[in-house]
């Protein structure tokens, strides 16, 4: 099993930035994706971004250009900068972990970004 372990959720005007991790804990595989999703209410989940342990990224369009994903892999923490926000980036954030057996999530973290 895997437990990832979110934070830096929070509270931010329209413009500004927040900085999200998550640390993977328990039976790690060295080959592995980390990265995140975004469920807002009303929405269907959303891959906003993912971020290989060999350090490939792939983004969603709506966030290329104003987000970016990081990792350390000798911590087992994935990053993600948000910059620019908007209204439209509200939505709770949920860090996960794949590998070949499966993906693991966490409990989510709030980002409400206001006008």
């Amino acid at each position: 099993q895997v437990q990832l372990v979110e934070s830096g959720g929070g509270l931010v005007q329209a413009g500004g930035s927040l900085r999200l991790s998550c640390a993977a804990s328990g039976s790690i595989f060295s080959f592995n994706t980390m990265g995140w999703y975004r469920q807002a209410p009303g929405k269907q989940r959303e891959l906003v971004a993912g971020i290989t342990s060999g350090f490939s990224v792939n983004y969603a369009d709506s966030v290329k250009g104003r987000f970016t994903i990081s990792r350390d892999n000798a911590k087992n923490t994935v990053y993600l900068q948000m910059n620019t926000l908007k209204s439209e980036d509200t939505a709770v954030y949920l860090c996960f972990y794949r590998d070949y057996r499966g993906e693991f999530w966490g409990q989510g973290t709030q980002v409400t970004v206001s006008p």
